[in-house]
C-alpha cells in the first residue's frame, strides 16, 4: 500500500506531519510518499524508517491565503503533485492538512468523479453520546445543493458508515428543521421523498440535536449548512471545555479535589471531541482516496487520518459506492 502525504501544508509546517507520518508507519505497513522540501523532510525520518519512505521534490506550497483555483496551474506544488501520483497510479492514496479548497478543486478535476456521480462531498465524524459516530455530509464541499445531489451523499455516506461504524445496515437521516415530514425547504421536501422511495436505511427528518443523541448513523445535509453545523459544534465544545476550567478555578478547595477526581472523566470527554481522533475527513465521490486534514492537524491526527486513508483502500471504499449507484440506478434522477 502506498499513501502520498503532502508534507509541507499544515499550519505548523512538516514537523507535526511527519512526526505523525512516522508514528503510523511503526504501526501499519506501508510506503509513505512524502511531498515536499526533501532537504527539510528527510532528516525527520529515523534511519530505520527510511527504507518505508519514498521524496517526492517540492517546494512550491498552496497557502492558505491563495485562491483555490491557483492550485490548477502551479503543477510543481505539493498538493498538486499528491494528486497528481494518484492519477497516475503511483500511489492508493493522498492525505493532505493543506489548502482544503485547493485539494478538492485537484482532486474533482485530476482524478474525476465516481461515474453518476455529480457532486463529490466532504463526511467527517461528529461524537455522539453512544461513544460511537455520526458521519455528516456534505460539510463544505458544496454551497448550493439540489435534491438529486443530496440523495447521491446519502448513498455515499451508508456505503462509508458501513466501512468506518462496522455496521450491515446503517440509518440514514436528513437535517431539517423538524421531524415532521412537512418541515424543511423546497430542497429537502423534494430530497425526502426520493429518500423515502429508494432508500430502506432512510428514517426521515432529523434535528440538529440527533447528531449527538446516536439515534442515526449518517445526517446528510448540504455544504454550506453542515459546515456551520461542523464548525458551531467546535466552538460550543472548545468553549465547554473552557467554562468547566474556569469554573474549577475560581471554586474553592473541595470543588477543586473534587475536579481531580473527575480528571478521568475530563480527560474523556476530551478525546470523544477532538478532531484529531478521527484525523480527516474524505472526499467521497471522487474516482480515488483522498483525505483532507484539518490545517491545526497535530501528529496524531496524521496519523489517524493515514489509518482512515489504509482502511478506505483496504475496503475498497469507491468500488462500494460505484456498486451503490447502480443498484439504485441514480441515472434516472
Amino acid at each position: 500500500m502506498k499513501i502520498a502525504i503532502d508534507a509541507m501544508g499544515g499550519d505548523f509546517g512538516p514537523g507535526p506531519i511527519i512526526e505523525g507520518v512516522v508514528e503510523a508507519l511503526k504501526k501499519k505497513d506501508f510506503t509513505a510518499y512524502l511531498v515536499g522540501d526533501e532537504k527539510q523532510i528527510k532528516p525527520l525520518i529515523p534511519q530505520n524508517l527510511q527504507e518505508k519512505v519514498r521524496f517526492i521534490n517540492s517546494e512550491d506550497v498552496i497557502s492558505m491565503t491563495d485562491n483555490a483555483t491557483d492550485a490548477v496551474r502551479r503543477k510543481e506544488s505539493t498538493i498538486y503533485k499528491s494528486i497528481e501520483l494518484l492519477k497516475q497510479k503511483q500511489v492508493d492514496a493522498v492525505v493532505s492538512a493543506g489548502h482544503s479548497g485547493a485539494t478538492m478543486s485537484l482532486a474533482t478535476l485530476r482524478l474525476g468523479r465516481i461515474k453518476g456521480i455529480k457532486r463529490p462531498a466532504i463526511v467527517t465524524f461528529m461524537p455522539n453520546i453512544k461513544k460511537s459516530y455520526t458521519l455528516v455530509l456534505d460539510v463544505g464541499a458544496n454551497v448550493d445543493c439540489d435534491a438529486n445531489n443530496l440523495y447521491q451523499f446519502a448513498l455515499m455516506g451508508e456505503e462509508y458508515a458501513k466501512v468506518v461504524l462496522n455496521k450491515n445496515t446503517p440509518s440514514i437521516g436528513l437535517l431539517s428543521n423538524g421531524e415532521e415530514e412537512s418541515k424543511g425547504n423546497s430542497v429537502t421536501k423534494e430530497t425526502f421523498k426520493i429518500l423515502k422511495e429508494n432508500c430502506k436505511s432512510f428514517i426521515g427528518n432529523v434535528e440538529g440535536s440527533d447528531i449527538f443523541k446516536g439515534g442515526v448513523d449518517v445526517v446528510v445535509c448540504d455544504g454550506f449548512i453542515g459546515n456551520i453545523v461542523l464548525k458551531t459544534s467546535e466552538g460550543a465544545a472548545e468553549a465547554i471545555s473552557t467554562l468547566i476550567k474556569q469554573e474549577i478555578y475560581a471554586s474553592g478547595i473541595f470543588q477543586k479535589i473534587g475536579a481531580l477526581l473527575l480528571k478521568p472523566v475530563f480527560k474523556g470527554l476530551k478525546k470523544a471531541t477532538d478532531y484529531a481522533e478521527y484525523g480527516g475527513a474524505p472526499l467521497l465521490g471522487i474516482n480515488g482516496c483522498v483525505i483532507i486534514s484539518h490545517g491545526k492537524s497535530n501528529s496524531k491526527a496524521i496519523k489517524n487520518a493515514i489509518f482512515q486513508a489504509v482502511k478506505y483502500i483496504e475496503n475498497d471504499v469507491t468500488q462500494k459506492i460505484e456498486n451503490s449507484l447502480k443498484v439504485h440506478n441514480v441515472c434516472k434522477f
